[in-house]
């Protein structure tokens, strides 16, 4: 890459790299092919990261934040797997993930936007997956009492649009709230995020990629807006 700041798509081999890793999820095949996941993978994710964190800035706000690091907090996800606590041992992970976020601290605890991609298509997340545990009381607080419309307003334009809305967690409305609430269905969840459709994986070989995911996340920048402010 001449240029960070110029993103041209990612290469076929960007997808052909993350299709032969999923055939041969091991630390013997990966290591022979380190240089291709230097080449295919990590350089062209840097530009990707850059050029789109850019445009994220200026039209959606100026807090979300980009990070080139690739120690696992930067916005490039680690490829290795956390397999600690897994039945499945497979080392990798066989998409190619970027996070934006804004707020301070760790990536995962703030609201922002998850793009991930492989040979089979890809997608992109917006919200908060988990809320901490004040975040949670905050929300819960919200919806009963705060900005409970506002947020079925988002929800539902968000459903209009064809975005899958996610976060229903708990059976049961929680303790000390009234189930019979208009809104209780919305104390089920104990995040808040949407799903874009589909996108094809060779729509990730074409610079127009970057205008793809802008409109995305501009589409669903009301929620965005909204857990900043639940958040906050």
């Amino acid at each position: 890459m001449k240029n960070l700041n110029e993103f041209s798509g990612f290469p076929n081999e960007t997808l052909e790299f993350l299709t032969n890793l999923k055939l041969n999820n091991n630390r013997e095949w990966f290591n022979r092919h380190k240089k291709q996941y230097q080449e295919f993978i990590l350089e062209p994710a840097k530009s990707f990261v850059v050029t789109l964190g850019e445009r994220l800035q200026t039209t959606i706000s100026k807090g979300i934040r980009y990070d080139l690091r690739l120690n696992g907090a930067g916005s490039i996800m680690r490829i290795y797997r956390d397999v600690r606590f897994k039945k499945d041992k497979s080392p990798y992970n066989t998409r190619l993930r970027t996070v934006f976020w804004e707020g301070t601290g760790k990536k995962m605890e703030h609201p922002g936007y998850f793009i991930g991609f492989d040979a089979s298509g890809g997608g992109i997340y917006a919200g908060l997956y988990r809320f901490n545990k004040s975040e949670l009381e905050t929300y819960r607080i919200n919806v009963i009492s705060g900005i409970g419309e506002e947020i079925t307003k988002v929800i539902r334009s968000l459903e209009a649009q064809n975005y899958k809305v996610g976060g229903e967690h708990y059976k049961r409305t929680p303790r000390g709230y009234d189930n019979s609430h208009p809104r209780a269905g919305l104390l089920l969840f104990n995040g808040l995020y949407a799903v874009s459709p589909a996108i094809e994986a060779k729509t990730f070989t074409d610079p127009k990629i970057i205008d793809v995911c802008l409109d995305h996340c501009l589409n669903m920048a009301s929620l965005h807006h909204l857990l900043i402010k639940i958040t906050s």
